[in-house]
Parts: structure tokens; sequence; C-alpha cells
């Protein structure tokens, strides 16, 4: 045994290494508290008393002294800054007594940040702003912020769009290298007068669209053939106009797509092209990628050919004129009867094919937003889908699986469009959701294609008392883009990508790249891991950007709907349910949101396996009808509605009474 002394020794020891600091690197990882955590290059996280923390932001590199407390807990002190990667930001400014601040619209960043007098710029209190830091904190925490330029405020039409663009940096204006190339390849480019183009005007092609739209980039042809059809579809060749190592190439594959709010639309290319040189306009000999496709009998994709060549439409047609043409209510159109004719018949062949053989996705209601002269929601109308927007999306579906078929056959680096199906990590929970739910479907290997469409539609059966397939999507992965080619199983297909879009999508824009090359005999490696991570991390914050000013006007919308008409109610069904609540969608014009109930008086326990929340009293399932109240929205998450449930909501129905013995 130890003696005294040597007992001594070793807890002095033990107090010395205790008090021992470690000095290292670190990364500050902020929350919605105002404490934080240094992340150590180890991935060591160390906490941060909110004292400290406000000597740094989110994301800064920082030195810190590691050190043990009082009560043998560890903490971090923030020493030295050693880079803060905060540029620009987006936020609104507020007042407090005569001071200006900027709310910074900042995830885990929740401080106000001071504007100094020479810093506001002509700003005022509920202006959407875009600021930069003037004075970093770690000194004596206490930042500053300075305005660099004001988006406008709760009064300015499109606001919501206009603070959307600039939150998620979407490109407005092009840059002045960009516009000078532009107007060079616009008076030098000659892209009909090359001997390789095929001359293709004297098919009687005819573009299928919206009324409104200008950036036609696709037109369609069909004519009999001995077995079956042959489709023309002619795409906006943009690519011959825009040199592969330009300034205006890189500025179209910076902005990545084209983005479509509500009122505003930021376009990929300039409109010069996307909607005059390049769209395939009524009556204009315009360059064109064709892709001529043979269609079998039973609607079988065949043979198949990419050409450049120069094609002439005979005529625009809208999705109205040409759905009343095709269901027999207005024969205005008689003078295009022979393309639209085989075209319909070239439809219904593609359409019950695919019904047969791979997967359609299910069409939903859809609604119609009716915008203001604001540019606020005046209302809100349903529609379906007509018959002439299925007969485009059957031929624009068989022209980008001949272009997958082609990259692939051509060993081409993508880009392709695939979709792995279940999560490789939830296989587990998939046998077990089919073990429970579908059996009949639960030996089917779901990382094959016939055994995921057996699976998807062994879940679409309709006479299923749960909505499984819709229940399944938490399992699911996300469609992802890939240079080499696999499985659509969305589609339960065996290869797929894009390409009938060049005016509006870089990855349509990038398969015509690839396409020409093979076309020229050349390899066609132009895309890469890299430039595809970059380009679907560009799409995804298009993507959050008009969500978020969907969401923004849709509260605003319901917020006007709700004032007019004290204690007004909406019917709506559960689409999405997890432990914390359930989402919505309302059925008169389809706006979504959420209804919390972790604030509920009642605890409800989440089921995975039946998709639901259930109380002592309540229950909610996935595709049930509620009726609920607008509350508010959710500015911290994208504007997202908020809704509580109108008393009574979600009953459960009453136990019948236990016979007695006597009865």
């Amino acid at each position: 045994m130890l003696n005294q002394d040597s007992l001594s020794q070793l807890k002095g020891l033990k107090t010395k290494m205790e008090a021992e600091k470690e000095h290292a690197e670190a990364v500050i990882k902020g929350t919605q508290a105002r404490y934080g955590f240094a992340v150590l290059d180890d991935g060591r996280e160390i906490f941060i008393p909110p004292d400290e923390m406000l000597k740094a932001f989110p994301d800064d590199r920082v030195r810190v002294c590691i050190r043990p407390t009082k009560d043998n807990k560890t903490i971090a002190d923030i020493e030295r800054l050693i880079d803060s990667p905060l540029g620009d930001f987006t936020g609104r400014c507020v007042r407090k007594g005569k001071a200006i601040f900027v709310e910074p619209d900042l995830s885990q960043l929740s401080r106000w940040l001071f504007i100094p007098p020479h810093a506001r710029n002509g700003v005022k209190e509920g202006d959407y702003v875009r600021c930069a830091i003037l004075r970093h904190p770690i000194r004596d925490g206490k930042p500053q912020a300075k305005i660099l330029g004001v988006v406008g405020d709760e009064s300015t039409p499109g606001i919501e769009n206009l603070y959307s663009m600039a939150k998620h940096r979407l490109s407005v204006e092009w840059g002045a290298a960009s516009r000078k190339e532009l107007e060079k390849q616009l008076a030098e480019c000659k892209p009909l007068e090359t001997e390789r183009r095929r001359d293709l005007k004297d098919l009687e092609f005819i573009s299928i669209d919206a009324a409104k739209t200008q950036d036609i980039d696709d037109a369609l042809y069909a004519q009999i053939a001995d077995d079956g059809w042959t489709l023309f579809v002619a795409i906006a060749d943009p690519t011959s106009y825009i040199p592969g190592d330009s300034e205006l190439h890189r500025d179209v594959a910076a902005r990545g797509t084209s983005v479509y709010f509500h009122g505003d639309v930021l376009p990929m290319l300039p409109e010069e092209l996307s909607q005059e040189t390049c769209a395939l306009s009524e009556g204009a000999d315009r360059p064109a990628l064709v892709c001529k496709i043979s269609i079998k009998d039973n609607g079988e994709v065949a043979d198949y050919e990419f050409m450049e060549a120069t094609v002439r439409s005979r005529a625009k047609l809208s999705y109205y004129a040409v759905d009343k043409y095709l269901t027999g209510q207005n024969e205005e159109l008689m003078m295009h009867a022979s393309p639209l004719e085989a075209l319909y018949q070239v439809y219904r062949a593609l359409r019950a094919h695919r019904q047969e053989h791979h997967l359609v996705m299910e069409d939903r209601q859809e609604y119609r937003w009716i915008m203001g002269d604001d540019k606020q929601i005046d209302h809100i109308e349903p529609f379906e889908k007509m018959l002439s927007q299925r007969l485009v999306e059957e031929c624009m579906i068989a022209t980008n699986r001949c272009a997958a078929r082609f990259l692939n056959e051509r060993n081409a680096s993508g880009p392709y469009v695939t979709h792995p199906g279940f999560r490789s990590d939830r296989l587990d929970e998939t046998r077990k959701f089919l073990d429970m739910h579908a059996p009949q479907a639960a030996q089917q290997d779901p990382k094959t294609v016939e055994g995921y469409r057996s699976i998807i539609r062994a879940l679409s059966q309709p006479e299923q008392e749960l909505p499984l397939r819709t229940m399944v999507n938490r399992l699911l992965t996300r469609a992802e883009l890939t240079v080499k080619p696999a499985p659509h199983m969305g589609m339960a297909l065996e290869h797929y990508t894009n390409c009938t879009s060049p005016l509006r999508k870089y990855v349509d824009f990038l398969v015509h790249l690839q396409i020409k090359a093979a076309l020229h005999d050349d390899e066609a490696k132009m895309v890469d891991d890299q430039l595809l991570k970059d380009l679907s991390s560009r799409i995804a914050s298009a993507r959050a950007a008009t969500l978020e000013a969907e969401r923004w006007l849709a509260s605003k919308h319901l917020a006007r709907m709700s004032a007019q008409r004290e204690g007004m109610t909406f019917k709506a069904r559960v689409t999405h349910v997890n432990s914390s609540g359930f989402t919505v969608r309302l059925d008169d014009n389809g706006l979504s949101g959420f209804v919390d109930l972790r604030k509920d008086p009642e605890k409800f326990s989440y089921d995975k396996w039946t998709a639901s929340l259930t109380s002592t009293t309540r229950r909610f399932q996935l595709d049930k009808p509620v009726e609920l109240r607008f509350i508010g929205v959710d500015r911290d998450n994208q504007y997202q509605a908020s809704f509580e449930l109108v008393e009574g909501c979600g009953l459960k129905p009453p136990k019948e009474e236990k016979k007695t013995a006597a009865e």
C-alpha cells in the first residue's frame, strides 16, 4: 500500500496536471443559445462560455486556451483570431433607443451588430440590407457592421424575391467582360453556315409552351413509320454561341440555372440569346441539336440519332390551345393537324409503355398563384395538368433517355441524373417496413431497378388503408448528378440525364457540349466530380432562394386572409410527420405549413412505422384531414407558416363500452 506521503504526491501531481493549460487552433461552432464550441483539428469539441463567445463569430478560426474549471469541466478561452471567413451578408435593421443595429440573417448568429453613424449609408429601421463586418469583436466583444446596400423594406414591391436573391447570392447583373464577349459573338458567330449542320427546315416543327414563354428551347415533329412513328425533337443550341473558354461561359456556369420566382426571373443566359438568337421562335431559322427517335407501336424507344441541324418552327402553340384541340373542343389548329395527331399517338404509346415497364410519378393537385401589381398574392386557383403538357413531357423524357444512352455508349464523363432509391444506411429499416406493410414485396431486392419498381408498385396500390408510398419517402435518397452512369430508380430507368432545356439549365448545356464533342469525334470528357459538386451547390442555393420567397409570400397571404375574417380556419391534410409535429397542405390553395406539438399540454408519441403522433386523446397521421388556424410565421426557418389545431381536431373515436356478462 502507498504511504501518506506518496498519496499526497499523487494528489498534487493530479492537481498540477488538471491545472495545466492546452493551446490549440480551433473553428468556432455557434449555437442558437449564447454559448458555443471550439472544434479542434483532432475532432474534439470544447465548450465556450457565453462571455468568450462574444469575441468571435461562427466559423472563425481562432487560437484557444483549453483549461479545467473548478468543477472539473473543460472550457476554451479565445486568445487570438486567425481567420474570419464572414464576408458580406444580409439582414434587417432594428433600432434600440437611438442606436441602429443589423439583425444578421445567418444561422447560429443571433446577436445584433451595431452600425456606427458613419457606416449607415442612409439606412432606416425595418430596411432589409446587405452588410459587411466593420470591426471584429475579438478584442472586446463589441462588433460593428457597415451597410453595403439597401434591398428595400416591407413596402417594396417584390421585396420577398429581391431579398432572397441577395441572401442566397444569386447573380442579377452580367459582368462587363461577359457583355463584351456576348456582343462579339452576336456580331461574328454564324452557326447556320457550318457545313456539318443538316437542313431540316422542311419538317413541320411546332413548339408547345406557355403562352407568354419567350425562351423557347424545344420544338416537336412526328410522322408515321412502318412499325410505329419517327419523333424529331429539336432543342435550342446556345453552345454554338458561347465559347468554352470564355468569361461568358464561366458566368453561365456560375449561375447554373434560370431561377423562377413569382413575378421575377433570373435567366441563366442573357436574354439576347435565350429569348432572341437561340430561341426556336416561329418562322425563324435556328441552329438546333435534334434527336431523331424511332418509336415502336408498343411505345418502346428504339433507335435514335443526334445531329446538329437547322430548323424552322412553323408555329408557337400554347398548352391551352393544343389541349382544347386534342380534347375535341377547338378546331382552330386544323392547319397543324398532321403533326399534332402524330404527336398525340406518340404520346399515348410512350406513356402506356412507361406505365407498364417503368415508374410514372402520380400527379397531385396543382395551384396557380395570381399576383397583383404589388407582387403579392391576389388569389390562388387550382388547376390540373393538361393533356398537352403530358404530351410534351413524354417527348422530353424519351429524348433525355436517348441522351443518356448516347453518353454511355460514347463513354462520356456525364453528366447523368441518377437516383439511388432507398438509402444504403436504411436498408434494414426498409426490409422491416416492407415486412410490416407489404410482405408481398419484402423479398424483392431494393438495390436493383426491377426490385425497386416492384416495391414501389406494391406500395402504391389504391386499396391500401395507409398511404404507404408516401410513408416510405423518408427512406429514399434524392436524385443526384454523377459522372458515371447509374440507374434512376425514381423512374425505374437504367440511365437518365437532362438535355432538353439548355437555355435554362446548365446540366442540359453540359450534355449538349458532351454530345457535340462526341459527334465531332472528340473525347466527351469535359465533366468531372468537382464541377458537378459545385453545380449541385448552386442549384441548391437557387432552390432555397425560391422556397424562402414563396414561403414569405404565402405567409403574408395567410395573414391577410386570417385578418379579414376573425376566427378563420383552414382544412388541410397531413403531408409529413416527425417527432416534433407535422407538415400540412391546405385543401383550398395548396399552401403548406407546420403544426408544432412540442408545447402541447398533452405528450405525443411518434411512431415512424405508421407515420403518426398519438396522445391519450388524439391521433394525427399521414394523409389524414385536420382543421387549423394560422398563427404566424417562423422567420428563422425560411418563413415557414405556423398553424395551431382547432379544438377537437384529431380526437380518437370513443371506445365502445364493454358489454357486461349480464347483457
